[in-house]
């Protein structure tokens, strides 16, 4: 391992020769001046993982070393020396940044621990910016995969919104990525630095879910046996993200509603009200507005979290995206599992592209994550993907209607006139990549006609009137 340097600056020769001498045996690289002025400059040309200065020294105090080298380098690790007397001083050194002080004269094991700490402190901060810089990454709508026209659309939207405050709702069927785009708005927004919180709707019991939201004082209900904080206090000053806010019963609703119109909570068994300031990122795979009309879902609650509305495309309307998904996966999950990457025949691409992916996103990173941890071979061929996918043929139906018998009972002519349509209407898609114009042109039908017959076929319920969203 590569040795720790440290600067050490001080006017007494005597200090600088112990502190060398010391810190060398401990392993550290030491360079030594005396005097804040040399100092700086030394560091202008160097690098160093940490400054031991004196306070009092001619030509340039350490408070004054201090300030020049935290507008230099905040992140700079600077430690000071000081005696009994001059505590005050000291403490003035750590509010301006230093990290903590050696009282002279020196006791060789407090120096040793002190300066672990310190190291052991910078090493945790290093990597915690890099867990969040990996994790901004990961979900920034930057490196949101896709090149289809309705992806385009998604990527602008998130572009636009991150900077506002306003209310938004992400709609889609499940698997579309509806929490990764709710990271992304979050990650490149302002309050990116504050938490990110995530709630499903669906998965808290109803009888704790006002806990849950809102916490709850000690003693408040049987089994309440310390105060806690709830989901909205654990969000404030960043965002809550709702998903699947369709399930909330009405009750839910209501007080959700009076929380978002007047910007408070109130724990429960409390009589004190508390400010929030969070943002609110909403996500469903329900017909919002169906729910509205049938009395399931409270409209003034609908208009308050769909200020701003982004659709996410289902992903057998996404075209060239799934290969371009698939391969992003295969990387993934060749490094998770330490393999060699492998890479997709021609033959398994087209499987891949005519499965119809009831799962969305999801589903595919759940087939190809199978097939990297069982398969060794560097090719990926249609044998050794599922089975879902090796028997999917979009021609089936209509060959099979050479063969077509009628039984006794008749037949359905609508089903199967239906599955003819629906394979049509797959292929015409994929060739346009999702677009249903151009898909229209290419049936020779009007796009009125391709929009009936696609939220026929493909639509789910949150998907079906167009008020809430459009596929393309």
């Amino acid at each position: 391992m590569k040795k720790r340097k440290i600067l050490v600056v001080d006017d007494e020769s005597s200090i600088r020769d112990f502190l060398k001498i010391m810190l060398g045996k401990e392993g550290y690289e030491v360079i030594c001046v005396e005097d804040g002025v040399q100092a700086l400059e030394l560091y202008k040309k160097q690098s160093f993982d940490m400054v031991i200065s004196d306070l009092q020294m001619p030509n340039m105090t350490g408070l004054e070393l201090l300030k020049k080298l935290v507008n230099e380098d905040s992140s700079v690790l600077f430690m000071v020396i000081t005696a009994f007397g001059s505590m005050e001083t000291a403490i003035e050194a750590m509010k301006l940044g230093a990290y903590d002080y050696l009282t002279k004269p020196f006791n060789i094991e407090e120096v040793q621990l002190n300066l672990k700490k310190a190291f052991s402190a910078k090493d945790l901060a290093v990597e915690n910016r890099f867990l969040r810089r990996e994790l901004r990454q990961e979900y920034s709508f930057d490196n949101c995969i896709g090149d289809s026209e309705s992806m385009h659309q998604v990527f602008e939207l998130i572009k636009k919104v991150s900077p506002s405050k306003s209310s938004i709702l992400v709609t889609g069927e499940s698997g579309t990525g509806k929490e990764i785009v709710a990271r992304s708005i979050h990650n490149n927004s302002p309050v990116s630095a504050s938490a990110f919180v995530p709630i499903n709707c669906g998965a808290i019991p109803a009888e704790l879910m006002e806990s849950e939201f809102f916490g709850h004082k000690k003693g408040a209900f049987t089994g309440a046996h310390s105060d806690k904080v709830g989901l909205f206090e654990s969000a404030d000053g960043g965002t809550l993200f709702l998903d699947e806010i369709g399930e909330l019963p009405l009750d839910m609703q209501a007080k959700l509603l009076r929380v978002l119109q007047e910007k408070e909570i109130r724990k429960v068994g409390s009589t004190e009200n508390i400010k929030i300031d969070t943002r609110i990122v909403s996500a469903t795979n329900r017909n919002l507005l169906k729910m509205v009309r049938d009395k399931t879902f409270r409209e003034d609650l609908f208009y308050r979290i769909n200020v701003i509305s982004i659709p996410l495309p289902p992903l057998r309307n996404r075209g060239d995206d799934i290969i371009l998904l698939a391969n992003a996966s295969l990387k993934k999950f060749s490094k998770k599992f330490n393999k060699p990457e492998q890479r997709l025949s021609a033959e398994a691409e087209e499987k891949l592209k005519k499965y119809h992916y009831p799962g969305n996103v999801r589903e595919l990173e759940n087939i190809v994550e199978r097939v990297v941890a069982m398969e060794t071979s560097l090719i990926i061929l249609p044998e050794h993907l599922p089975d879902v996918l090796v028997e999917v043929n979009s021609t089936d139906s209509i060959k099979s209607l050479k063969n077509l018998n009628f039984t006794k009972d008749g037949i359905f002519l609508d089903k199967i006139l239906d599955e003819i349509e629906k394979e049509i209407l797959i292929k015409a898609l994929n060739l346009s990549n999702g677009v249903k114009k151009v898909a229209a042109k290419l049936l020779n039908i009007t796009f009125r006609s391709m929009r009936y017959r696609v939220q026929k076929h493909f639509l789910s319920e949150s998907e079906e009137d167009e008020d809430l969203q459009s596929v393309s």
